[in-house]
């Protein structure tokens, strides 16, 4: 393949003062030519330059000859691939019987808008209104604990690029999930996820009845091994048949985020990824729906 290099002047003006020129300066590009524009974009990032205002470039040739290091202007490799493990949140829609469904609609539509903006120009302001247990969501220590941190609290650290392992239990006879199903995996500083197979009844009667769930036991195995984070594709990670919920008091009180309703963890391996579930910084409410997924290395199974 023949290679190119582009070799070209430059002025640069900084937008705090001052200037920088350079002569004869050569890159190596992409392709057999470059945009003024882009070149100037390469300019800029390669030399690491800050506050600059503006930058010409003068007497621009395409020389061909051997690359004598990376290509400029060459698209980022893709390192990772990603897998959605969120519910898509939807007018109507239920995810906890008993609670209300999400509202969905226009506070601004785009016809009305247009007695606002110039000719040609519209936009759209959604509204929605919610419980805060909505689709996929985040549980902070607050929604279980008046004294705990709220969804605003959360480190980041402990919810987003974590290290993650699946327990895989889909088919799996009984409902309950002891703590020997954990018992051989290294959880600690890790997040957590348990995957049940629950997710394929999401939007029907089914899901809310006779879900799987962790035992009191499992819970605190998690919290004494120094798990991150806990999630679960069923409809609760506590049984529901009583109040007590044993598990959201174990994991919420050692300050261990819990993450219910996932979905499509059967996509992932059981380790090697990296786990992320995060809410809006919201101030005074102990859950939120959040955006969760997997990263994964590109030849990761």
């Amino acid at each position: 393949m023949t290679e190119h290099r582009v070799q070209f002047d430059f002025e640069i003006e900084f937008s705090n003062g001052g200037g920088l020129c350079g002569e004869a300066f050569r890159l190596d590009i992409d392709g057999d030519d470059i945009a003024d524009e882009a070149l100037a974009d390469a300019i800029v990032r390669d030399m690491r330059l800050l506050m600059v205002g503006a930058v010409r470039i003068r007497n621009k040739t395409i020389v061909v000859e051997p690359h004598k290091r990376a290509a400029i202007a060459r698209p980022p490799r893709e390192d990772a691939r990603f897998v959605d493990l969120s519910h898509t949140i939807e007018d109507g829609m239920i995810t906890y019987k008993g609670l209300p469904a999400p509202l969905i609609c226009d506070h601004l539509s785009r016809v009305d808008s247009r007695n606002l903006y110039a000719p040609g120009t519209e936009f759209q302001i959604g509204r929605i209104t919610m419980v805060a247990n909505t689709g996929t969501y985040i549980d902070a220590p607050f929604h279980r604990y008046a004294d705990g941190h709220d969804v605003a609290g959360f480190e980041m650290s402990s919810i987003a690029d974590v290290d993650a392992v699946v327990v895989h239990l889909d088919g799996m006879r009984a409902r309950s999930i002891a703590r020997s199903e954990l018992a051989a995996l290294d959880v600690e500083g890790k997040a957590v996820l348990v995957h049940t197979g629950w997710s394929k009844r999401w939007r029907t009667d089914a899901y809310f009845e006779n879900h799987p769930f962790l035992t009191a036991d499992a819970a605190a195995y998690l919290r004494d091994a120094r798990a991150r984070l806990v999630g679960i594709d069923s409809f609760n990670i506590d049984d529901t048949t009583d109040g007590t919920r044993p598990v959201h008091t174990t994991l919420l009180g050692a300050g261990i985020p819990i993450v219910e309703h996932l979905t499509a963890l059967d996509a992932l391996p059981s380790s090697g990824f990296r786990f992320s579930a995060v809410p809006p910084k919201v101030r005074g409410i102990g859950t939120f729906p959040v955006r969760a997924f997997a990263t994964l290395a590109p030849d990761a199974r």
